[in-house]
């Protein structure tokens, strides 16, 4: 698209968020009395040792998250003893020789508890392997990529489970798929795509084990938590859980693993709709609907991005308030969309983060969909009566996101920001000007839940919305329209959003839209192929201007591996295949 349309766009957008700011009713929050999970005694050890860590080494290339991904060699109060007897400057840093030579002699490497572990249903190439895929350069590339997940299948190893105080990393069951560079752990919505990816591969075995290990997840906390660390506790991710288990059923027929799953299921659904979660909107026919949030348990510093959050907080001199910030930078990063200005009053300025005000579209989308997963498992394996009582909470969920959510004349499912409701449950009144206009990828979500793909009325103004809404680009869908140095912001495009919405296109019953759907997984496809034949690697997002060019921004540098990336390039090729006369180059 010309630049001149690009500045067009970003100028209009500016203006429009400066009168969407202006013109709702969010206010501040002036309390912050939201649950707060504990965290391990280890982990606050950890936070102080990152902190020394950032006063020694300096901020180029640090990662805080290095530090609490340590495990101990020893008991804590010795760790603890040598630690505070280091000899310190007056800023709190001390020499570089000495801080190395603490770690070395008391911590594990970060990731040493993580092992390399051989999945056991991989073979080179698996019988019917992508039976669509046509043209032989791709196939090749596909297998390359197939062959990744022998890099990133990890174990916990034994020592984690004999002695799980001394690391943060949590003591998971089974094997599992990490998404790759610094993230090395199990993330809960990254392992949707990792699963559709090995279902592509054949992979049964090793899907359901992930499954296990959100499983045991919940049993444990009471839902999934947004990775397994013990850092990660006081917050989820994007509820993805029921639609991993309902891939799997399908593929396999398993009736036993989808009985198993069911009680969990049911109680994450509880997890999301009771306490901080739920939020009741009465619309303008005063029927109320019943609706989720984020909302991390928790008002400190994340513990892997410590020193960040600090630093980003420094400006705010009152308690209460640089907590509330901090529950909002939390249950940001519950959205998996951390971050952007989709969660701020204010798009220049991060710390009017308002996250737990919003009810975000794509949050209740899937949590329709864990509805109607859960209707249909359980139909499955013989509960009747669970089936009947979640397909009527999914009717309900559908007739809440049309009456809260629906602008028809946009033609977009668009987040409602509320009144502050931190400190007060009552029931919110629906106001037209509380949807927030702007374009975000996350207003298409929806089209990927078949209560809305089936109407192909509806799908085919959606289609039309996208089409005219500055989001398609050369090489795929891009997450918002601001370029704002946030990652998920312009021109980034993640994997999560190709597919949730090129699948959705696909499914439906329009011809016009199947074909737009298919469109957006050519250009992501063709766009992963040029980055991994130029570097070698598959990466964790794109710019989606560029053909063949990775993401960048945030609040860490690109990573690569990379899990969802790789499994969506195989559910894309499994879904749409590639023709033999197809040209793969940009």
């Amino acid at each position: 698209m010309a630049d001149s349309h690009i500045q067009f766009t970003l100028v209009s957008l500016f203006f429009f968020s400066m009168v969407f700011s202006t013109t709702m009713t969010v206010t501040n929050a002036s309390c912050d009395s939201g649950p707060v999970k504990p965290t391990t005694p280890l982990v606050t050890f950890l936070e102080q040792v990152t902190q020394t860590a950032l006063s020694t080494f300096g901020k180029p290339h640090f990662d805080p998250k290095l530090y609490v991904d340590l495990a101990l060699k020893s008991e804590l109060s010795l760790t603890q003893n040598a630690f505070h007897e280091l000899p310190r400057s007056a800023n709190g840093s001390t020499s570089v020789n000495d801080l190395n030579e603490f770690i070395h002699n008391y911590f594990e490497g970060a990731g040493d508890d993580v092992v390399l572990a051989q999945p056991q249903d991989y073979v080179p190439e698996p019988e019917g392997f992508l039976p669509k895929v046509k043209n032989p350069e791709v196939r090749a590339w596909a297998l390359e990529v197939h062959s990744l997940w022998k890099n990133l299948s990890r174990k916990v190893d034994g020592g984690v489970h004999k002695r799980p105080e001394f690391h943060t990393l949590l003591p998971l069951p089974e094997q599992f798929i990490i998404p790759g560079s610094r993230f090395r752990e199990v993330y809960y919505w990254d392992s949707y795509w990792v699963i559709r990816g090995l279902l592509a591969s054949k992979m049964y075995d090793t899907a359901k084990a992930i499954v296990t290990n959100l499983i045991f997840l919940i049993e444990e906390y009471g839902y999934v938590l947004n990775g397994a660390r013990a850092y990660y506790t006081n917050r989820s991710q994007p509820p993805l859980l029921s639609a991993m288990v309902s891939e799997i059923y399908k593929r396999t027929g398993d009736l036993e693993f989808a009985r198993k799953a069911l009680p969990a299921l049911i109680k994450e659904h509880e997890f999301w709709n009771s306490g901080i979660h739920k939020v009741v909107i009465q619309d303008d026919q005063a029927c109320n609907h019943t609706l989720s949030r984020y909302y991390a348990m928790w008002n400190q510093p994340r513990p892997e991005s410590s020193t960040t959050d600090k630093e980003l907080a420094s400006k705010i001199k009152n308690v209460s308030e640089k907590q509330h910030f901090y529950r909002e930078v939390a249950s940001t990063a519950e959205t998996g969309w951390d971050f952007s200005t989709r969660w701020m009053r204010n798009h220049s300025d991060f710390t009017t983060l308002s996250t737990t005000s919003i009810l975000p579209v794509d949050l209740n989308a899937f949590i329709l969909g864990m509805e109607r997963d859960i209707a249909f498992l359980a139909k499955v394996t013989g509960d009747s009566s669970n089936s009947d009582h979640f397909l009527k909470a999914s009717e309900a969920r559908h007739k809440a996101i049309k009456s809260v959510f629906w602008n028809a004349k946009k033609g977009q499912w668009l987040d409602y920001w509320f009144n502050d409701s931190s400190c007060n449950s009552e029931p919110q009144t629906w106001e037209a000007r509380n949807q927030n206009k702007n374009v975000f990828a996350s207003n298409f979500i929806p089209l990927w839940i078949e209560s809305f793909y089936s109407d192909t009325s509806m799908v085919q103004k959606v289609t039309t919305s996208l089409q005219s809404s500055g989001l398609l680009r050369a090489a795929g869908i891009a997450t918002s329209l601001t370029n704002s140095g946030q990652q998920w912001d312009f021109p980034n495009g993640w994997a999560p959003i190709q597919h949730m919405i090129a699948e959705g296109l696909a499914r439906s019953g329009s011809k016009e839209s199947k074909l737009v759907g298919e469109e957006i997984a050519v250009r992501w496809i063709r766009t992963n192929y040029k980055a991994y034949k130029k570097t070698g690697v598959m990466h964790e997002k794109y710019d989606v201007e560029k053909c063949g060019e990775f993401g960048g921004g945030g609040e860490y540098v690109p990573q690569t591996g990379f899990g969802w990336s790789n499994g969506l390039v195989l559910a894309f090729l499994e879904e749409f295949g590639w023709p033999q006369d197809r040209k793969i180059d940009c």
